[in-house]
């Protein structure tokens, strides 16, 4: 393939520059993150439908909301892949980051948990999926010297989000309340994210850093083969890479959506100090993405991912069977620090495993997987703390989902055949 060079990126050589993309995304992915931010908004939400609208509703109806976001999120990369290719990242971009901003002004004007579900989990879902996407196909693009670090940084934003606005948003809802929160919310990532996503854009085809050569294929170097997405799902690859990814995600989401309940119900810590905790955990979650890629570089997809679910099993277990202050903190920096490694675990192994020729289609299917737990962790979380009265129930199942997906990574996570 041809070795083209842009002269300049945004007034610097590219192999500088390309790091200012990386910065961009990152910081719109933090506005994006927001969501992760959900738990804060479930306890002040019950009370405004049951107390304000006089509407019975259950600690499902108020994970829906964000079940439902994230699995838009998942599917809308899926299917809008095609579109970064065609339109470029950057009006993507900043399509994306306006409808997300949109969804969430929407959702201040919710008055049913089923409307809410829409308006923030429809709207918002389809914004974030797609600027997302593009933000990651544009890392993923111009490092394919280090795929894992760069896609890492980019997506870290989205999982230190809740750092900042979990703190935020608990003071905006004691002070102007939780539906003004939301349009605080939507307005801001409008004014934030646009700016930025306007420099973003694909290199040359053909591109690569000065002085690099691409290492000789294998599990822990360049693409094993360069497939399209209709090639990718003939491969054994895929399945266990999906597998894997719906259950690092299933179990990280179960823990992420009950975080703040978690610690006011179960190990009694006031709810002042269960909110701060979860900024606290989502330092974890954005690190544990650069971190797990910088192992996905320098090991491979299958020893990483099998690393990951060795620490979700040892803080599943702990958690269960100790439940205690301390563990309670320590286990759930693990899980949200794992969940946020198969946010970076997954897109470079897409890129390792397949190359980046279709990459923003082969991940958006690869996504899926993220959408389908974002489903099943929340919403199994809530029926067993519906059904049993307590969240420790979950734990268990959390530990038996680490013990499977160990296995199928051990055996399904191998990179695909060269094609001759």
């Amino acid at each position: 393939m041809q070795d083209r060079r842009p002269e300049k990126l945004l007034g610097m050589p590219p192999e500088k520059g390309r790091w200012a993309l990386v910065v961009a995304g990152l910081i719109i992915n933090l506005c994006l993150g927001a969501v992760y931010s959900w738990s804060v908004f479930v306890q002040p939400l019950t009370g405004y439908f049951t107390g304000s609208l006089g509407q019975a509703v259950t600690v499902n109806d108020m994970l829906m909301p964000y079940s439902v976001i994230l699995a838009v999120f998942a599917v809308t990369m899926a299917l809008t892949g095609t579109f970064v290719e065609t339109h470029g990242p950057r009006n993507v971009t900043v399509a994306g980051c306006v409808l997300t901003g949109l969804g969430w002004l929407l959702a201040s004007l919710a008055s049913s948990a089923a409307m809410l579900s829409l308006m923030y989990g429809v709207v918002g879902g389809i914004g974030i999926g797609i600027a997302y996407g593009a933000t990651v196909a544009v890392a993923a693009r111009w490092f394919p010297d280090r795929r894992g670090l760069a896609v890492g940084l980019t997506v870290f934003g989205v999982g230190f989000s809740a750092v900042a606005t979990a703190n935020l948003a608990g003071y905006l809802i004691a002070a102007y309340g939780v539906m003004n929160t939301f349009r605080i919310f939507g307005l801001g990532i409008i004014i934030v994210t646009v700016p930025l996503a306007l420099p973003l854009a694909f290199p040359p085809a053909g591109w690569r850093p000065a002085g690099w050569n691409p290492p000789v294929p294998g599990e822990g170097g360049h693409a094993m083969c360069e497939c399209n997405r209709r090639e990718m799902v003939k491969s054994p690859a895929f399945y266990g890479l999906w597998a894997c990814y719906f259950i690092g995600c299933t179990a990280g989401l179960m823990a992420v959506s009950i975080s703040q309940p978690v610690g006011t119900e179960v190990v009694h810590v006031g709810t002042g100090l269960a909110t701060v905790l979860v900024g606290f955990f989502a330092v974890f979650n954005g690190s544990g993405r650069p971190g797990f890629g910088v192992l996905t570089d320098r090991l491979n997809p299958k020893n990483t991912a099998m690393i990951s679910f060795v620490l979700i099993a040892l803080a599943a277990l702990l958690m269960w069977q100790v439940p205690a202050v301390p563990v309670y903190i320590i286990a759930f920096a693990v899980l949200w620090g794992c969940l946020g490694g198969w946010l970076a675990i997954a897109p470079t192994a897409t890129a390792h495993y397949f190359g980046t020729c279709d990459y923003p289609r082969c991940y958006g299917l690869v996504f899926l997987a993220f959408g389908a737990g974002a489903i099943a962790g929340p919403q199994l979380a809530g029926f067993i703390r519906t059904t049993t009265g307590n969240y420790l129930g979950v734990f268990p199942y959390v530990l038996a989902l680490a013990v499977i997906g160990f296995f199928i990574a051990f055996v399904l996570m191998k990179p695909p055949k060269q094609k001759s």
